[in-house]
């Protein structure tokens, strides 16, 4: 595979993977019972923790880019599809 598909499939991946990690271990004004500010969402995570959950994300994505790219050119699986 050439490094600009690599790179735009490992760019898909992230993506889906930082969508799939970033509602876990938030908690809202509403859920804490927490003084909502004038013109807040109540719904707005108190500590987004967004540099944490990027890393979790980076890690997570090239391991699942790693087992895709695996599943792509293993020849038992080609087999299989070739059928």
């Amino acid at each position: 595979m050439q490094v600009g598909s690599l790179l735009a499939v490992y760019f898909v991946v992230w993506w889906l993977t930082f969508v799939a990690v970033l509602p876990i271990g938030s908690h809202s004004h509403h859920e804490v019972g927490a003084d909502i500010v004038a013109g807040s969402d109540p719904g707005a995570p108190i500590k987004p923790r967004l540099i944490t959950k990027a890393l979790i994300t980076t890690v997570l994505a090239a391991g699942l880019t790693a087992l895709l790219l695996w599943g792509i050119s293993n020849p038992l699986i080609q087999a299989y599809w070739n059928r």
